[in-house]
């Protein structure tokens, strides 16, 4: 489950989408406070949010592909 940088967030399923937030909704939150549900929003409007958010789920990606690589 691979999301490269230039790739939209909206790809995949709701699963994927929702599994991949998980891993990195803790840290987000950390450096984020109370935004987590706002820059979701405001990425459907914002280019600078919307690359924010991608960037974020880049990393949820990376995150996913290495718990992959541990349980193999």
């Amino acid at each position: 489950m691979r999301i490269d940088s230039r790739q939209h967030c909206d790809s995949g399923s709701t699963e994927d989408r929702t599994y991949l937030e998980s891993l990195i909704r803790e840290d987000f939150e950390r450096c984020h406070p109370g935004e987590t549900q706002d820059l979701k929003r405001r990425a459907s409007f914002s280019k600078e949010d919307r690359g924010l958010l991608r960037d974020w789920m880049a990393v949820a990606a990376d995150r996913a592909a290495a718990a992959a690589t541990a349980k193999a």
